[in-house]
């Protein structure tokens, strides 16, 4: 029997694999990754509100760290909200996945090209498969306007305990640059912490060398000592303002199924895509037949359901990038957080309800009232002062 082959070890073709393994273990598979180890050099984190209890148990061995709460700064606003937080890195990730998958993992596996029914990887070879997933990272997207949420991690053991007990999401007390700015704080030990410098930019171009010193600067403020730079990694995601979702409905070059941020399977204002990739690999594994046509009417399913689903966030993205000044966006988050928890958890898990928009819209506006009206009608915001 031809197995499924899965065509990069990321994020979403890993949870795909780690799915299939566990809930139908006769499946032939193999996982596919080009580089030395599955996942790249990222860590991914999500809200416990975001997954499903069943969920949950099956993420369960693939992470690094849980929280029971996590925490905001603003200029005019700090607070720590109840909801749980979890993360798991590529480290991580590939230490369970691997281990449950063992010779079907292939690593230092460049792929060349694809169809739905073979892959030819970069030494030649050719191999055989039943279904072809792509899952090989983000790709152009066209016909969509687009922003970008860009940043430089560097997890850091330093020297003394640095006294988090909780994630900080978003440290917004920082100066401003080159738009929406915030530090993004992941403690995994007592002296050990991730930190993000974390920018909502209009440009896609990332300075690495000018974040780094950014962090060093945040660091010393704080009165933190580096004792090493464990590791450090980088991200420029997509943002969507607005578009046609057409060409994501397209198969990929020759019938191939593309899932993760490829299919553009992220949260429309976060750019979070681990509750987007559990939900398909849950589908994809429960699928009374995992062929083609079925993988690919239950992808273009998930992705017609977020596109509709997300039309809030695609508005807010505009007032963030449209009616605020690029050095006032931080406004926009800190009224964002007036809300009640509950509703900040369906905001995240992307399933707002009955008057959440409304809510979220409500209130006098963080941005000039005459910019607002116009993003919200659809008309250009004008030149901003």
């Amino acid at each position: 029997m031809k197995p499924v082959i899965l065509a990069g070890g990321g994020l979403a073709n890993s949870l795909i694999a780690w799915r299939l393994a566990e809930v139908r273990p006769d499946l032939p598979l193999l996982l596919l990754e080009s580089g030395p180890q599955l996942g790249g050099n990222h860590t991914w984190s999500f809200h416990g509100s975001d997954l499903a209890p069943a969920q949950h148990k099956w993420m369960a061995p693939l992470l690094r760290r849980s929280w029971a709460c996590h925490e905001v700064r603003f200029p005019n606003r700090q607070r720590i909200i109840a909801g749980s937080y979890h993360s798991l890195d590529n480290e991580s990730l590939h230490a369970a996945v691997s281990g449950r998958l063992g010779e079907r993992v292939r690593t230092g596996a460049p792929v060349r090209s694809l169809a739905s029914d073979h892959v030819v990887l970069e030494d030649g070879s050719v191999l055989e498969a039943s279904l072809v997933i792509d899952g090989r990272g983000a790709q152009a997207l066209p016909g969509f306007t687009l922003a970008w949420q860009k940043f430089v991690g560097q997890l850091v053991e330093l020297d003394a305990p640095h006294g988090l007990d909780h994630p900080v999401l978003m440290d917004a007390t920082v100066e401003q640059h080159d738009g929406y700015r915030f530090i993004y704080l992941l403690p995994f030990s007592e002296s050990s912490v991730l930190v993000e410098d974390t920018y909502y930019s209009d440009a896609s171009d990332l300075d690495a060398a000018a974040l780094r010193e950014r962090i060093a600067t945040y660091l010393a403020a704080r009165g933190w000592r580096v004792r090493t730079v464990e590791r450090e990694e980088s991200g420029v995601l997509p943002i969507v303002l607005e578009g046609n979702p057409g060409p994501l409905l397209e198969a990929g070059p020759g019938g191939v199924v593309t899932v993760g941020m490829r299919a553009g399977l992220f949260h429309g204002t976060t750019g979070y895509s681990l509750p987007q990739a559990v939900a398909l690999a849950d589908a994809l594994a429960a699928l009374p037949a995992l062929d083609v046509a079925s993988a690919q009417a239950c992808v273009r399913q998930h992705v017609r359901e977020l596109w509709r689903s997300q039309r809030v966030f695609r508005l807010l993205n505009r007032l963030l990038f449209r009616a605020a000044d690029p050095g006032a966006r931080w406004r926009v988050l800190e009224h964002f957080y007036r809300l009640p928890e509950p509703l900040i958890g369906r905001f995240y898990a992307g399933r707002l309800q009955g008057l959440d928009s409304l809510r979220i819209l409500s209130g006098r506006p963080p941005v000039p009232v005459s910019r607002a009206l116009r993003v919200m009608l659809g008309r250009p915001a004008g030149t901003r002062a």
